[in-house]
């Protein structure tokens, strides 16, 4: 356990913004974790950094990190369930699974961030979700003072989201997820088969989809990089904006001529918010001063120096304005906000 006052949080994340911490816990055994959120204190839970805004006034409370490592593979002829833990970085562990043979996280590469978020928020890239090779999630119950093992069934999962988002009842100290031993996954993205020269549907080998994921990830800035002014961001600032058929409907109206992107969502349809955004406005590119959307890709509102947070804020209000009043859509931010609200 290591506690330090007055860290600025800025050097603590992806957009490089953000006040200081009062305190900032670090935890590197989970016997310290009872301890560590008895306290009836403001407490924020901090991993890699990567979706997360804080308040250019900080955080005026005790900011936890879960140092927490291992990665405990157990496996049988066909399947492997590996207990992760929550202070693994993300892609070291993705990279290890195509390495091994073990399918099923492959299209997640190059997501930034550790272990413990992926439940929270159900990451999801390239027709893959996280939910999907989630087998249970393991948790410090804050309210009954306990551990416990929360299944897949029971953690909520959804677009984005889960009983952990926003819930400060859960801290999540481990993760289990169910893979197959295989050498190949099929494919469900289009352009991601288009980058694999595959049709969609087909399989193609782990190593090959991990190379061309990265390769599209890194194209978009979507891969955290000093090198790439692109990468200060949290990646996708809003979500995909899901739509009923009858909302749909009124988008073609909106946009005619010009056709509206669609994919399914089970019954309902899940609509680009780039192209929303784009046509509402705001290109890539878009704003000269130190904060505006990545060069690369729309969903990105980027930091290029000697911005606050409030400078972010306000982008992205006016976006999200801009998008209703062409649109009549509410976009829906994805990252964490500490201290601010959008």
């Amino acid at each position: 356990m290591r506690l330090r006052a007055q860290v600025p949080l800025a050097s603590c994340t992806t957009l490089r913004l953000g006040g200081p911490a009062t305190r900032l816990l670090d935890l590197t055994d989970e016997s310290e974790i009872p301890q560590a959120f008895a306290p009836q204190e403001p407490i924020c839970i901090l991993g890699g950094g990567s979706n997360v805004v804080v308040a250019d006034q900080g955080f005026d409370g005790t900011v936890i990190r879960l140092d927490l490592r291992g990665i405990l593979p157990t496996r049988s002829e066909h399947r492997v369930e590996i207990e992760a833990s929550a202070g693994e970085p993300w892609d070291s562990l993705v990279a290890r699974t195509v390495d091994e043979g073990w399918s099923g996280l492959e299209c997640l590469s190059g997501i930034p961030g550790l272990v413990g978020a992926t439940p929270i928020q159900n990451v999801g890239a390239y027709g893959y979700e996280v939910s999907e090779r989630i087998h249970s999630v393991r948790v410090y119950d804050r309210d009954a003072r306990s551990f416990r093992h929360i299944d897949a069934a029971a953690c909520g999962f959804a677009y984005r989201s889960s009983r952990f988002r926003k819930n400060p009842r859960f801290v999540v100290v481990s993760v289990r997820f169910a893979l197959q031993v295989a050498n190949d996954a099929p494919v469900r993205y289009d352009e991601l088969a288009q980058t694999l020269h595959v049709p969609n549907g087909q399989r193609a080998s782990l190593g090959a989809i991990r190379q061309a994921v990265l390769e599209l990830r890194r194209n978009k800035g979507m891969i955290v990089s000093h090198d790439d002014p692109d990468s200060v961001s949290v990646g996708s600032f809003f979500v995909n904006v899901i739509q009923t058929a009858d909302e749909l409907r009124e988008l073609e109206r909106r946009a005619s001529p010009e056709h509206v992107p669609r994919f399914a969502f089970g019954d309902l349809w899940k609509v680009p918010a780039a192209w929303l955004i784009e046509r509402a406005g705001f290109p890539k590119g878009y704003g000269d001063g130190p904060v505006g959307v990545s060069r690369k890709h729309t969903l990105a509102l980027v930091h290029r120096g000697g911005g606050h947070t409030a400078d972010l804020l306000a982008l992205a209000r006016s976006i999200r304005n801009g998008v209703k009043n062409r649109w009549g859509v509410d976009l829906v931010a994805e990252p964490v906000f500490v201290g601010c609200q959008l």
